[in-house]
């Protein structure tokens, strides 16, 4: 069988085991994330992890976080990814290090620098020498410092990842650009295992199987599935004939389905998010979690062991539960190879069967035919059988003694037989002995007190079985040299809001301005802000709209995204978030339209995910907007088309042409043809003229077509997409003329449905935009300040209105921090603290508001690690918007629960 050896010789690979300087280990990793922390937290978050029985961390190293704009790095403070590693070093966790350049990770462009985006003809995450060549960059930069640190080095670093979940993207070489990236990492000399994961099960298109670097798998099933380990087995098979073991680098956070990973085979355990943290500043991303579209909150928290302000829940005490199981199997478990479903043959003799009942979320691990020489006992006994799982085996080094603790929810039952006799000395238990006086069986019940009995065997060793409940197991720290059980006790968080000394005060402003002095005037042609070096943040297009003779009826947004607030003068049109398609927007009648547009757009952020639903959800997508129409005609074109049933194998193109002799063709309403065929295949032409003084033509088809594949005057505009039902007519049609559609609809077993409206309108033109980042916008809150009046009671702003709202709050929680919530209508919230954007919030109400995943998104967490001590205090900022457009925007006080000492 084949061996994967690491160049440094300390890590070793092998279908059966990890084996790290010499010595078999199961890794349980816990995701802990330097760059979602507060650096003064670290330690404390690493020691956390460490009591909760893991032993080691994965950890993202995210390209864009060092690289803010093109070849601007920092790697310094907040972000010193040295410190961080030393100080996991010095906690006793081994690292499992991910850098991309790819991560995921429901961050900002999946750390991708979004000036990659602009890049014309690079295909990214791919063996594109462009995409390579600014990878490299990156590499140089982060690479010697993670050599430095490798297990053996100076660290802890026993391997790293490259890329993420490739076989989630369509690239069109993953052995090339996997090799590539492997070849980089050695150059800097990396010497611990390279390993990728895949992310949907795909290893060859996760890695293209490139030489020297080794597939793993990352699985998120329903924890209750009850043939999980049937597709685990498969993939550990598979791994076994490459000669690896079976690596979960990624998985569901309840330790239930760890347990059902480790009866499999797997040899590193990695639930991913088991510490919880905030994605501080603008890096959240916009992903596919939602209808299709959602936004990431500012919260990170995914319900794992430790929450994001620190405080630990009851699944960290199952974190430690499963470590002293596998501590004390120890290396026999570690390189113990699954003897049939739901059974580990251990290497030293004697099985574990993992009791699995998915019903009851229940998957105790029970010891059979277990030699007792596991654990130094000589003398030939064995364990033969527990009804109660063991979670400890103590030797007491100043005493001929050994405790055997095991636990239960109900009535545990163990038996021990030996090969000379033995005798009882002491019992709380039920204990019958054999008639050869050579076997024992204890019971007991569950209890949330220690049940003991003492067995002398023939030479004089003691054994102290010692039952208990599982919810006293679950306390269990650990065991002291003299034999004591050291039970913790369970902190409680607090829950409450307290009363906090905070003045108030507002400041209203120009909601139309920018916060920014730097103005770039564009001309006639507008672009998305990447285009213009605006990565991250807010941005204000401004533009003018022709006078005309006809009243504008409405705006068209085209191609925008993330969040856009649309006014005609000072008139507030409402808040989108069209993820990157067209929309609409008509003009309300209280609404007097002006020449002058302003759009105000924050880039939310940048997908983390490829998804094709929507343009903006597609990874390499831009932010802001392509243009505004204000449209001066809307014609609905539901009545009167051209109807041909058409073949399977008929070209399209054909029908599509201007030329086309339609005239005997029946007339009907769009989708009103009815036929019995299944599929049917649907051709529709309707000829129009279009209006004289436009120069805009938007066809907009909303419903349910199914597949409908669109043609103007003979030109291709592709398939609609349901999502983004917006069309450009524009490049194919002239002002005046005759304008042939062609729709063709493939109907299915659902109805045809839908609306088909023309937009004809004028573009928007002479364009400026102005980009403002946190510094920026911390400069404009102090330059706002001096207008600021002392508020009191809840906040109502009118539609479209900004405000800056301040406050001055001591540090009357011992430097442990606050979480505060938030509570209101149609108000979206940034939130600095001391300097720091915390927190980005939008407010129930409205149907414009986005769905919001990841965490909280009613709460932002102040780190106590940002307080400090000076006569003004410490600086709330913050940024509120009214986003409605009906209704007055509400800002109830906001709550303050403090963090606990936990």
């Amino acid at each position: 069988m084949q061996q994967f050896i690491s160049h440094n010789q300390i890590i070793q690979l092998s279908p059966e085991a990890i084996r790290i300087d010499g010595k078999s280990e199961v890794i349980l990793c816990a995701s802990l994330f330097y760059f979602r922390l507060p650096r003064g937290v670290w330690q404390e978050r690493l020691r956390k992890v460490k009591a909760y029985g893991y032993n080691a961390i994965d950890v993202y190293f995210p390209w864009n976080y060092h690289e803010t704009h093109e070849g601007v790095w920092d790697f310094g403070g907040e972000k010193d990814v040295a410190q961080f590693l030393q100080e996991a070093s010095e906690a006793g966790l081994w690292v499992i290090a991910r850098p991309g350049p790819y991560i995921c990770s429901e961050w900002d462009g999946g750390a991708l620098p979004a000036y990659l985006f602009v890049e014309v003809n690079m295909r990214i995450r791919d063996n594109d020498p462009l995409f390579l060549t600014h990878v490299a960059r990156w590499y140089a930069r982060i690479l010697p410092i993670l050599q430095r640190y490798e297990q053996g080095q100076g660290g802890s670093i026993i391997a790293v990842q490259l890329e993420n979940e490739l076989d989630f993207y369509p690239c069109e070489d993953p052995e090339g650009y996997i090799s590539a990236l492997r070849d980089l990492a050695t150059g800097h000399g990396i010497k611990v295992p390279l390993i990728a994961c895949a992310g949907q099960g795909g290893l060859l298109q996760a890695t293209g199987f490139a030489e020297g670097v080794v597939p793993t798998c990352n699985f998120y099933p329903n924890d209750r599935d009850p043939s999980f380990e049937e597709r685990v087995h498969s993939y550990r098979e598979e791994l076994a004939r490459r000669g690896y073991p079976l690596l979960v680098t990624e998985t569901n956070r309840s330790h239930f389905l760890l347990r059902r990973l480790l009866s499999a085979g797997a040899k590193l355990l990695g639930p991913y998010l088991q510490a919880s943290g905030t994605n501080f500043g603008f890096t959240n991303a916009a992903n596919n979690w939602g209808d299709p579209l959602s936004f990431l909150t500012s919260d990170y928290d995914f319900h794992g062991m430790i929450t994001p302000e620190g405080h630990i829940r009851e699944e960290a005490y199952e974190g430690r539960l499963l470590h002293h199981v596998i501590q004390t199997y120890g290396a026999s478990l570690a390189e113990a190879t699954p003897s049939g479903l739901n059974h580990l043959a251990l290497k030293q003799g004697g099985e574990l069967v993992f009791e699995l009942n998915v019903s009851a979320f229940e998957c105790p691990i029970l010891p059979l035919r277990v030699p007792l020489l596991t654990w130094g006992i000589a003398g030939g006994g064995q364990l033969d059988y527990a009804t109660a799982e063991l979670i400890q085996v103590k030797h007491l080094a100043q005493e001929q003694r050994t405790l055997f603790i095991f636990h239960t929810d109900n009535e545990g039952e163990v038996q021990f037989s030996f090969e000379s006799e033995i005798s009882v000395q002491f019992a709380e238990m039920t204990v019958h002995v054999s008639q050869s006086e050579r076997s024992v069986t204890l019971s007991f019940q569950a209890s949330d007190k220690e049940i003991r009995a003492t067995v002398q065997l023939s030479d004089g060793h003691l054994l102290e079985i010692i039952g208990m409940s599982r919810s006293r197991a679950l306390r269990l720290e650990g065991i002291d040299e003299d034999g004591k059980l050291r039970i913790e006790t369970v902190a409680v968080q607090a829950r409450e809001s307290r009363e906090v000394e905070i003045t108030w005060q507002l400041s209203k402003v120009d909601q139309l301005g920018s916060f920014s002095e730097e103005i770039l005037y564009l001309g006639d042609d507008v672009d998305y802000l990447e285009r213009h070096g605006i990565y991250r943040g807010f941005a204000w297009y401004q533009a003018q709209l022709p006078q005309t003779d006809n009243d504008y009826q409405g705006f068209i947004l085209q191609r925008a995204s993330d969040v856009v607030s649309l006014y005609t003068g000072v008139g507030y049109m409402g808040t989108l978030t069209p993820g990157g398609t067209s929309r609409y927007v008509p003009i309300p009648e209280t609404i007097h339209v002006v020449p002058e547009l302003t759009a105000r757009v924050e880039i939310w952020g940048h997908t983390n995910f490829h998804d094709t639903t929507l343009p903006g959800l597609h990874l390499n997508s831009l932010k802001g907007l392509t243009g505004i129409i204000g449209v001066t005609s809307t014609r609905d074109l539901n009545q009167n088309w051209r109807f041909k049933l058409m073949k399977a194998d008929e070209i399209k193109d054909e029908y599509a042409a201007t030329d086309v002799d339609d005239g005997q063709w029946p007339i009907v309403s769009i989708g009103g043809w009815l036929s019995a065929d299944l599929p049917a295949h649907h051709c529709y032409r309707k000829h129009f003229k279009l209006a004289d003084k436009a120069n805009r033509w938007i066809l907009h088809t909303p419903g349910n077509f199914t597949e409908v594949y669109a043609y103007v005057n003979g030109h291709a505009l592709g398939q609609v997409n349901p999502h983004d039902p917006f069309l450009d007519l524009t490049p194919f049609v002239h002002a005046g003329e005759t304008a042939v559609i062609t729709l063709f609809l493939d109907k299915t077993y659902i109805a045809l449905s839908g609306q088909i409206t023309l937009y004809e309108g004028t573009s928007a033109s002479k364009w400026t935009v102005a980009g403002c980042q946190e510094q920026g916008l911390l400069q404009h809150a102090k330059a706002s300040r001096i207008d600021a009046k002392p508020v009191t009671e809840a906040i109502a702003m009118k539609p479209g209105t900004v405000a800056w709202l301040y406050g001055e709050l001591e540090d009357s929680n011992h430097s442990l921090g606050w979480r505060v919530y938030t509570k209101g209508r149609d108000m979206k919230l940034s939130v600095f603290f001391n300097g720091n954007l915390v927190g980005r919030i939008w407010t129930q109400g409205g149907a414009n508001r986005p769905i919001f995943r990841g965490g909280s998104d009613e709460s932002f967490y102040l780190p106590g690690a940002w307080f400090h001590e000076r006569e003004e205090g410490n600086e709330l900022a913050i940024l509120l918007e009214a986003v409605g457009l009906e209704n007055d925007a509400i800002l109830e006080p906001l709550r303050f629960v403090p963090v606990s000492d936990s």
